[in-house]
């Protein structure tokens, strides 16, 4: 079975959780793109979501999904998103669509985090996918520096503007033992506006596509 075709079967095992909800949270990807798809085979099944970048709320208003703002939501029960990374643990790198802020802000606020991958994304270390972490422009050059520092190898990811105006440094050859430890330190660094580390608020469940099944952990 494709990658793709797993995806899928992740993002269908996801509508499960979504049932009797007319609003939702809706994250960034490929993945993410199967469930709005699912969600537009299924009017009516959800009425109106929050979304986690400017891709998927053209992609829902296509679906005929009214997209609200964050602000004006009093709660979330359930954000659904994919990921780059994840661990048994539910530890995730997201990131490699560059919408970590807006995904890592409406996944605090939910409820429940459904995480939604292919199992060639479960890992026993996160760190062979390069960590994002998104930076105020001014500030890239020297946070650079400090992520040298600390032992990983930081790529400005050229060409992408993210959809809050800032750059993105992709950190390679990191091996994250410590994530909630790794998150912290780095959310400390002046200019950092969010890091790629999904550990201090972790998927609630992961749902897993295989060749066979969907695996919940």
């Amino acid at each position: 079975m494709s990658s793709a075709d797993k995806k899928q079967r992740a993002a269908l095992a996801a509508l499960n959780y979504v049932r009797g909800e007319t609003l939702i949270g809706v994250g960034t990807g490929s993945t993410v793109n199967h469930l709005i798809d699912a969600l537009a085979a299924n009017p009516g099944s959800v009425t109106a979501a929050v979304s986690s970048s400017n891709a998927s709320s053209e992609r829902l208003r296509s679906a005929g999904i009214e997209v609200l703002d964050l602000n004006d939501v009093p709660a979330l029960s359930i954000y659904i998103d994919g990921a780059d990374e994840a661990t048994r643990t539910r530890h995730l790198i997201k990131g490699g669509g560059a919408a970590l802020t807006r995904e890592k802000i409406v996944a605090e606020v939910a409820g429940e985090f459904v995480c939604i991958i292919d199992d060639s994304k479960l890992v026993e270390t996160l760190g062979a996918f390069p960590l994002p972490v998104e930076v105020i422009p001014m500030a890239r050059s020297y946070i650079a520096r400090r992520l040298t520092g600390m032992g990983g190898r930081p790529v400005w990811r050229r060409g992408v503007t993210t959809d809050n105006g800032n750059h993105i440094l992709d950190v390679h050859d990191l091996t994250i033992n410590d994530a909630a430890g790794l998150e912290a330190a780095l959310n400390q660094i002046p200019g950092v506006v969010t890091v790629g580390l999904f550990a201090q608020r972790p998927a609630d469940l992961l749902l897993v596509g295989t060749d066979t099944d969907v695996v919940e952990i």
